[in-house]
């Protein structure tokens, strides 16, 4: 059955183009239910209907989120459904198993004051003169264009080139689209650019590879990884006065989303910005706008005083 895991993971790469992300979310799901079956006795491929229950319950006994276990049936049932039209099965036993939902919670928004303070404390975070502007490009960039976390560490330093007003990014399965760089985004990508280019010569000549990443490092993947990116973003807040559990790269996203629509943006060009698929994705800003001016009007209208 972990044969068909490969064959499986293969076939999203190829054909829908999925993020390496993506594809990891698939396995480490996916993995733990093969675990879970062999633990109990299963044999994968002769699993029922009851048994792929059984699994969720035992999820749900564990004490996992909704949306966790909401995720881990869908990465199932792609799974059989996979081995159903390859015909390594003839039927497929996960089809009518209803999920349990995701939950509707609204995804806390920063202020524009905090997002300030934040682009500002940037600057004060860092071992040295390069990393400190490093991380106030990283910081302004992911506000000014709302990129996903990965899609911003993973720049190339071609898309910078030429004082640029817009950024070509590679979006969730190889998609492109194009975000605008504000004044002040543009001025820090160039000044960074300097520097950058400058350190690059100078690993250059000491006989080293030049990077092709905007955010150059020495790990593994050659550029800024997502953990080491949220825990810069986690040390900022704490410069900036702000409680490290309310900022998360995602959470900057969400900032840039919201923010635009307060001031008069409209929902499908705030889709289009974020890469998102499907406008439902987007209107959960619309929300987040309601709830924040429901709650201004009823903390501070005065006949909603008591």
């Amino acid at each position: 059955m972990r044969d068909w895991l490969g064959m499986f993971l293969e076939t999203k790469a190829a054909e829908a183009g999925a993020a390496k992300n993506t594809l990891e979310a698939y396995a480490r799901d996916l993995n733990s239910f093969l675990g879970w079956c062999g633990h109990n006795g299963h044999a994968p491929e002769r699993l029922g209907k009851p048994d792929i229950e059984a699994y969720l319950i035992a999820c749900d006994a564990e004490g996992l989120a909704k949306s966790t276990r909401a995720r881990r049936l869908s990465a199932i049932k792609q799974y059989y459904r996979f081995a159903y039209e390859e015909r390594i099965r003839e039927d497929n036993p996960a089809l009518e198993i209803s999920g349990p939902g995701r939950s509707k919670a609204l995804p806390q928004v920063l202020s524009e004051d905090e997002v300030g303070r934040l682009l500002e404390s940037a600057g004060a975070v860092g071992r040295g003169a390069h990393e400190r502007l490093r991380n106030r490009c990283l910081m302004e960039l992911l506000y000014a264009t709302g990129m996903r976390v990965t899609e911003l560490v993973s720049l190339p330093v071609a898309a910078a080139r030429g004082d640029p007003k817009y950024l070509l990014i590679m979006g969730k399965g190889g998609k492109e689209r194009i975000v605008p760089l504000s004044p002040d985004a543009r001025a820090l990508l160039q000044e960074w650019l300097v520097r950058r280019d400058a350190a690059e010569e100078g690993a250059r000549a000491k006989g080293q590879a030049v990077s092709r990443f905007l955010f150059p490092t020495q790990s593994k993947a050659g550029h800024m990884t997502r953990h080491r990116f949220y825990l810069l973003i986690k040390e900022i807040a704490v410069v900036a006065g702000i409680s490290p559990a309310k900022v998360s790269p995602h959470k900057l996203r969400h900032a840039f989303a919201t923010h635009l629509l307060a001031n008069g943006a409209d929902l499908r060009a705030i889709q289009t910005l974020l890469g998102h698929a499907d406008v439902a994705t987007t209107e959960i800003y619309t929300h987040v706008l309601e709830k924040r001016l429901a709650d201004l009007v009823l903390n501070h209208h005065p006949m909603a005083k008591d």
